[in-house]
């Protein structure tokens, strides 16, 4: 639904201090881009939408025009219309008179092609859900680095932020009360300006890793508000943690010798009552409940197609790892944090399926957009996902869950290397199908740019390998 000029007015009414707003478009990166305006121009904003070029959606990481989309020249880096995302006009605690709102290019941007925005392909696969008269139910677990902004600036160290009192934060403690509560001003703030924001934040867990945590979200009816929380929660972390003195990372893997950073998007359906299509008494090992199961098995047929989703970066492939919690190959099962798509215990209306995979790193429309699609296919297809990993899946025990080296006709197991995931993505029907053949085009012309770029940087490592031995 789009925003009516209504609700700018009553926010307005209702925040009189505020004097300018932060338009945010998420690009293909998941990175927040846009304008800042004055107030007075929020009118046009809600009544005609803003124009922004078209080349916003052709950017790499690092704000760079990617021409091989075909959205910078070839189109005149003509103006598109980008529109104001209902419920999402709210002020920023951590900036002073600044308030937000998100934006979103639909089928009235005015491109000659599809828009390749984020927010409008995780729109279109509610929608097809919709047809069918189902709704998901979404939720995401955002973990991060909290690191010393001084020690990176004037040292260029990359360290855990310092705990109360200036004590070191060296150990990893994961499920430790201590760092919580030595952290407890920032977390309070964190929490604050969820309530301000109208923002679902609920437990704070100490991770595997000194400095590293995690911080939950409630799940929602309707995923569209799900993503949109999960990006306006990233952005609302990282400036608290500014405030603190603090770099909140979402780097998927920051540290060698630590564990890396998740995104676990726990789904579920409904009927057009708010009944649990996933409900089930019982968990055993092969799940009555077919269209769980169903839901599954499209999710084990269409990862390693959609890795690329999941694991955006060439910094993402660091965090794969056996036994170290980031799962790596198309595994499900009841109650094991080895597999990537975990069915957690819980009461039969909890029923649902968290999927274990995204990096923190993940744009969370695109990863929520494949996850969804992966599920629809295995429902349409009635695909089997075999049955449930027992014990510990980073060693597969059968030819099934071994991916790409098992027999002809198995599941594919998800490219644990960037080039081996764009491979995949880009030979990919499954992709073509739910992103379409346009957005599928531009996201990988703007993969293979970055990818073209990690392969030229020379790095330390190169260095400390080859530069007397070579």
């Amino acid at each position: 639904m789009r925003a009516t000029l209504d609700e700018a007015t009553a926010f307005l009414a209702a925040n009189p201090d505020i004097r300018q707003v932060s338009l945010i478009l998420t690009d293909l990166n998941g990175i927040a881009r846009g304008k800042s305006v004055r107030i007075h121009e929020l009118a046009a904003l809600y009544t005609s939408g803003r124009p922004l070029p078209s080349s916003i959606l052709s950017l790499d990481a690092q704000g760079e025009d990617v021409e091989e989309t075909g959205l910078v020249w070839d189109i005149g880096d003509m103006d598109c219309r980008a529109f104001p995302v209902a419920g999402t006009l709210k002020r920023c605690p951590w900036l002073d008179d600044t308030a937000q709102v998100l934006l979103s290019m639909g089928e009235d941007a005015g491109l000659p092609v599809e828009a390749p925005d984020p927010r409008f392909k995780l729109s279109q696969m509610v929608r097809r859900f919709a047809a069918d008269g189902i709704t998901p139910v979404l939720a995401c677990e955002l973990e991060f680095y909290l690191l010393d902004k001084r020690a990176y600036l004037e040292q260029g160290k990359l360290m855990p932020a310092c705990l109360k009192g200036g004590f070191p934060s060296e150990l990893t403690q994961v499920y430790g009360l201590a760092a919580l509560e030595d952290l407890r001003p920032f977390f309070d703030d964190i929490y604050a300006a969820a309530e301000i924001q109208g923002l679902p934040a609920e437990t704070a867990i100490s991770e595997y890793a000194p400095g590293q945590f995690e911080l939950t979200l409630t799940h929602r009816a309707n995923a569209l508000q799900a993503a949109d929380e999960a990006v306006q929660f990233k952005r609302l972390i990282k400036g608290i943690a500014d405030r603190h003195g603090m770099i909140a990372c979402f780097m998927a893997k920051p540290f060698t010798e630590f564990a890396g950073s998740g995104m676990h998007v726990h789904v579920s359906l409904t009927d057009k009552n708010g009944h649990n299509l996933f409900a089930a008494e019982d968990l055993p090992a092969e799940p009555k409940n077919a269209l769980l199961a169903h839901a599954i098995g499209g999710l084990q047929h269409t990862v390693a197609d959609a890795m690329a989703l999941f694991a955006p970066n060439a910094n993402s492939y660091r965090r794969f790892r056996a036994n170290s919690y980031a799962p790596v190959a198309a595994t499900w099962g009841v109650n094991n944090r080895t597999v990537t798509f975990r069915v957690p215990t819980g009461g039969s209306a909890s029923r649902r399926v968290e999927h274990r995979l995204c990096g923190a790193d993940a744009n969370p429309y695109l990863a929520a957009t494949a996850i969804l699609a992966g599920m629809h296919k295995g429902i349409a297809e009635r695909i089997d996902p075999g049955p449930a990993a027992t014990g510990n899946a980073y060693q597969p025990s059968d030819a099934k869950t071994a991916g790409r080296q098992s027999a002809p006709g198995t599941i594919p197991a998800p490219a644990l290397n960037w080039p081996g995931a764009l491979a995949d993505f880009e030979r990919s029907s499954f992709i073509k199908s739910y992103f379409g053949a346009d957005f599928a085009r531009i996201y990988l012309a703007i993969k293979r740019h970055e990818l073209e770029q990690a392969f030229a940087e020379v790095t330390a490592l190169d260095l400390r390998l080859h530069l007397r031995n070579a």
